[in-house]
């Protein structure tokens, strides 16, 4: 019974990405925008796909892997924006998976001054799942090391997949050159309890912004920019808190980055500094594709035998007869991020 209990807490702890989180997180957020904001769906010129990967701790068995894939259009003529998103996370040798579909909505208000606000709404399904073929109980080992097919556990036998609904909202407000959004993820804090128990979901809540600065001498021309992006993420999860900030720069069409993750001026309860990873990040961007591979070095009480954490992004942007006879009365304003 305590192994039983024992690997279902080390698979809530995988599904979390980090120890103490609920929902995995990914380096690379401006790739997965959906994710970070409901606010973001529809802020790109043309139709936006987006792929991120994620492989967490690879030094142990059987690492903890993320996958998301989104798409998002900006409908002009209603100042909506539309888009979905699916999410799969895999958790260690358990065979833990769950997976997220959902819609998004956002509705664009744009201000005299240059400024945007998009207020934005999310709704999808959750579904859990266990494969009890990777798993092995102690009922299930024979004394001569035979292995029976099913396992007698009361409890085991009580598991079962299952789903349910979940909801967001976010409000990012933007103008052309700095972004500033907070959203709230699990605004009705599903239960996600694998022995039927009452164990709710804690809402997340986020807060995050950033900014482009230009930088050139002269005449820039448009096959050639070069930028730098400093931006921010807080995160609030339950009795978990994180903070994200970095720099990013960007010369056509390179792009380089090194963020920080931690709060190095609090401690946990076990009195440890929560420190939490540095990232560095490399990769190319160009008119319609952005490609971009992150390593997170692990600087936490858990230290480098966890192999840290790759990612892997890929953002396809589509142009649309309609984004190509866009009137200048029109005025559409992108939202920025790192572009």
């Amino acid at each position: 019974m305590k192994k039983l209990y024992l690997i279902l807490l080390l698979i809530c702890m995988g599904v979390a990405g980090e120890a103490l989180a609920q929902d995995p997180q990914f380096t690379q957020f401006y790739a997965a925008p959906l994710y970070l904001n409901p606010g973001f769906t529809g802020t790109g010129r043309m139709h936006r796909a987006n792929l991120v990967y994620r492989n967490q701790w690879p030094s142990l068995p059987r690492a903890f892997t993320t996958t998301a894939l989104s798409y998002d259009y900006n409908m002009r003529k209603l100042r909506s924006g539309f888009g979905g998103m699916i999410v799969q996370d895999k958790a260690g040798t358990g065979g833990f998976t769950r997976t997220s579909v959902s819609g998004y909505y956002s509705y664009k208000v744009n201000f005299r001054n240059g400024w945007v606000m998009s207020p934005g709404l999310q709704f999808g399904y959750v579904q859990n799942g266990l494969d009890w073929s990777k798993l092995t109980l102690g009922d299930q080992i024979g004394f001569r090391g035979d292995m029976p097919e099913n396992t007698n556990d009361a409890a085991a036998l009580n598991i079962t997949n299952f789903g349910y609904f979940d909801f967001g909202s976010g409000l990012l407000v933007y103008n052309k050159l700095a972004w500033m959004g907070a959203s709230v993820y699990h605004l009705n804090e599903p239960n996600q309890s694998l022995l039927g128990n009452d164990d709710r979901l804690p809402a997340k809540y986020t807060v995050h912004g950033g900014m482009r600065i230009s930088m050139y001498n002269g005449v820039m021309t448009k096959d050639r920019t070069s930028s730098l992006a400093p931006a921010f993420i807080y995160k609030k999860q339950g009795r978990f808190q994180q903070l994200d900030m970095g720099l990013q720069f960007h010369y056509d069409p390179i792009m380089a980055g090194l963020w920080y993750r931690g709060l190095p001026l609090f401690k946990d309860e076990y009195n440890y500094n929560r420190q939490d990873a540095v990232a560095f990040l490399f990769g190319f961007r160009f008119p319609q594709v952005d490609l971009g591979y992150s390593y997170d070095f692990t600087i936490s009480s858990f230290g480098p035998v966890s192999g840290g954490a790759h990612e892997v992004t890929m953002v396809l942007n589509f142009a649309s007869q309609e984004s190509r006879k866009v009137k200048r009365k029109e005025k559409f304003i992108p939202c920025p991020t790192f572009r």
